[in-house]
């Protein structure tokens, strides 16, 4: 019966085939969201501008076919040059990339070893289907667990923790929004902490990629964000024998596939953090860092249109690879600016390389120091960084900056590390 059916249908399949697959793929097309015509120039004129952003020199390989991110930007995380991008000033939907905005603000201010006792209210307010570590109200948990729940796992319940230690969700997000101001982060709009879905929450890759390039610098943030696995506190429980109470932990591994690989994806040689993310309004975001050789690249890729497995971090592997065999062979198309303060402005570049007078970003130097130890730079990442000023130019002693467990992570190893 099938077969009398599909011979029926023949003369009509051949009449058209090209025309309703072309029609279907167009439609599709159609549908897809596009970027404005006009975005945000920080960094440079380029950046402003829709599509891909890219100037090849002699002996440049050529950008990744297969890409189907709505926005991505590849960039020296030290020198702060745009090596390529797409739609870098696109407002988007961060999902949980917004947390390293969270954490470059919140991080700082509260020391690691404090212990928290958790309330029933601290945990109210979470979003249907969010992400957690699986905390307990009425445990204790010190704030070094509680980030490491934010990292690895992504737990919008850590999240809701620190942020009650903090001072509250309104002081939080506030405070969010004026950091992301002080970093130039224009494109972002902050209503939530920990990045799930809500109206008028957007961002961009080119303001995901300025926070992790600010985050870095923080020793303890590195630390997380390139964590691997680790022992997370659990449930307290008597011992059967001894009648004893003691408190159990659980392992908890990385949702960074690029960090500790899947099922048909090796982690990425050199990649040390720096945050995921999904929801079913975001799509998949992902910002990652790596170094080869005296090279430090961050990626960011944002909702890529492709529903492949893991296809996020396969485009952020796409690019890093690219941007390590192109670097220094690509006139780069902006840069990432660095914060305000110091007065001292940087400006991005235009379509001929040269600096746009008209869209000038002020740096910033320093900061007060944080809980490691370490200073907010200009340009560069924290860990030995030195910061000299003459004539208008900034110095950077470049040092790797991430932990010593990352280098030795061997290539190709699968599975929980650290």
């Amino acid at each position: 019966m099938l077969t009398i059916a599909a011979a029926a249908l023949l003369p009509f399949l051949a009449a058209g085939p090209a025309h309703a697959v072309g029609s279907d793929k167009q439609q599709e097309k159609e549908k897809q969201p596009r970027p404005p015509a006009k975005m945000s120039a920080v960094g440079g004129q380029l950046l402003s501008r829709p599509g891909t952003q890219v100037k090849l020199g002699p002996g440049a390989p050529k950008l990744p076919k297969k890409l189907s991110g709505r926005s991505w930007v590849v960039a020296d995380a030290e020198s702060g040059e745009v090596l390529a991008a797409h739609n870098a000033h696109w407002k988007l939907p961060p999902a949980s990339t917004l947390k390293m905005l969270f954490a470059d603000t919140v991080l700082p201010k509260l020391p690691k070893d404090y212990e928290y006792k958790v309330d029933s209210k601290d945990l109210e307010g979470m979003g249907e289907g969010s992400s957690t570590v699986g905390i307990k109200e009425h445990l204790t948990y010190s704030v070094h667990d509680l980030w490491l729940g934010v990292f690895l796992r992504s737990g919008n319940d850590a999240v809701h923790v620190l942020t009650a230690i903090n001072g509250g969700q309104d002081k939080t997000v506030q405070e969010m929004q004026q950091h992301a101001d002080e970093l130039n982060a224009t494109d972002t709009h902050v209503v939530t902490p920990d990045g799930y879905d809500a109206k008028g929450q957007v961002s961009s890759a080119y303001d995901l990629t300025l926070f992790a390039r600010s985050g870095l610098q923080n020793a303890d943030f590195r630390e997380y964000c390139s964590t691997a696995s680790a022992q997370f506190p659990g449930e307290v429980k008597k011992d059967k024998k001894t009648k004893k109470s003691k408190r159990e932990s659980f392992a908890i591994q990385n949702t960074n596939r690029l960090l500790t690989g899947d099922f048909g994806l090796d982690p990425y040689e050199g990649l040390a953090g720096v945050k995921n993310g999904y929801t079913s309004h975001a799509g998949s975001t992902f910002t990652g860092v790596a170094q080869r050789g005296d090279r430090v690249l961050l990626v960011t890729v944002m909702n890529p249109s492709e529903n492949g497995h893991d296809q996020v971090y396969k485009e952020t592997a796409s690019l890093l690879d690219w941007g390590f065999k192109a670097a220094g062979k690509v006139e780069p198309v902006g840069e990432l600016v660095a914060p305000k303060g110091t007065g001292q402005e940087q400006a991005g570049r235009d379509s001929g390389g040269a600096a746009d007078h008209e869209d000038h970003a002020k740096a910033s130097v320093a900061s007060p120091a944080d809980d490691s130890g370490g200073m907010w730079t200009a340009v560069g990442l924290i860990g030995g960084v030195l910061v000299a000023l003459g004539a208008g130019i900034l110095l950077v002693h470049r040092r790797w900056p991430l932990p010593e467990l990352v280098r030795r992570r061997p290539r190709g190893a699968q599975g929980p590390q650290g």
